[in-house]
């Protein structure tokens, strides 16, 4: 009998969210977190006073690419869709906060993960969740 893959298989009863290019999101995704997380967690503790809007969106996009991490790992059609819907949220938070940004620079004294739809992130922020939601609703 051949030996089984344990890296790969998911948890009975739990479609797989992260095969092929799936890989490629997660990896993406907890690339984000990390980034969001450092950035928010740092700024908080430091100056959040100086830019409490900008600090907290930070910490919320955090927040967003972490239970969509999570999600994805997780697997199964109950994850699958929250993170569809959380992928929604997100594109529509970037979108908000990019516009934002553009339109009212002055309400943001720093910038935020989404500001100028992710334009410090290499606009990572506004292409991962339109892939994720694409992603999610082919699997």
């Amino acid at each position: 009998m051949p030996d089984a893959d344990t890296t790969t298989a998911a948890p009975a009863g739990r479609k797989r969210l992260v095969s092929g290019p799936g890989l490629l999101l997660v990896w993406l995704y907890g690339v984000m977190v990390v980034g969001a997380v450092s950035r928010s967690a740092f700024q908080i503790s430091t100056e959040f006073g100086r830019a409490p809007l900008a600090y907290s969106l930070s910490a919320v996009a955090a927040l967003a690419y972490a239970f969509i991490t999570y999600s994805l790992v997780r697997g199964g059609e109950r994850a699958r869709k929250a993170a569809l819907v959380c992928c929604a949220a997100e594109l529509a938070g970037v979108l908000a906060v990019g516009a934002w940004t553009l339109v009212s620079p002055d309400s943001f004294p720093d910038t935020t993960v989404w500001s100028q739809f992710g334009k410090g992130y290499l606009f990572i922020p506004v292409i991962l969740p339109i892939t994720g939601m694409l992603w999610l609703r082919k699997r």
